[in-house]
């Protein structure tokens, strides 16, 4: 593993178990087993790790989800939260955290909700043969809130999701 991959694999596992603000360089400094000069060679300051680690989690979390049918989307969403963890949006969670104060979190957050809102509203169109910005924002919830309870339901909510995004495009009966 190259010393970036390192730094960013280390700083997602810190900030997704710890949080932003618990998450100092002097401890991710210790747990990536690098000297501090490497990493801030590497990396400007937490900021900028943030920004990058945010970053890749989007990209890895849309290359891992099929916005085909909605079948696909919740299943998707059900195995990412099975190897990734079931602890909620990490983008959503840090910017709760950071009370919008940390510019690269908003970054992230808003061109990580913008793909999403886009990516939802192609499925819905492609089911509908229209767009119908309700049923987007409808489905955005069940998905948005399947990611939250899955936290304390488990990865049973998926299902429950899965099946009201169903009745809402009428496209298969609720079970």
């Amino acid at each position: 593993m190259d010393i970036d991959s390192r730094i960013n694999d280390t700083a997602e596992q810190l900030f997704d178990h710890n949080g932003f603000n618990a998450t100092g360089m002097s401890r991710l400094i210790k747990m990536t087993g690098l000297s501090s000069r490497t990493v801030y060679k590497h990396v400007a300051g937490k900021n900028t790790l943030v920004a990058r680690v945010l970053a890749e989690r989007h990209a890895r979390f849309f290359a891992a989800m099929c916005f085909d049918d909605v079948d696909r989307l919740f299943t998707g969403l059900s195995d990412w939260t099975s190897r990734e963890g079931a602890r909620g949006c990490l983008f959503f969670r840090l910017q709760a955290e950071t009370g919008g104060q940390v510019e690269a979190i908003e970054t992230a957050v808003s061109a990580y909700h913008a793909e999403l809102h886009a990516r939802v509203t192609e499925l819905v169109t492609a089911t509908l043969g229209h767009a119908d910005s309700l049923v987007t924002d409808q489905i955005l919830a069940l998905f948005e809130g399947a990611t939250t309870a899955a936290t304390y339901r488990g990865p049973a909510v998926m299902d429950a999701a899965r099946a009201g995004a169903y009745r809402l495009l009428d496209s298969k009966p609720a079970r």
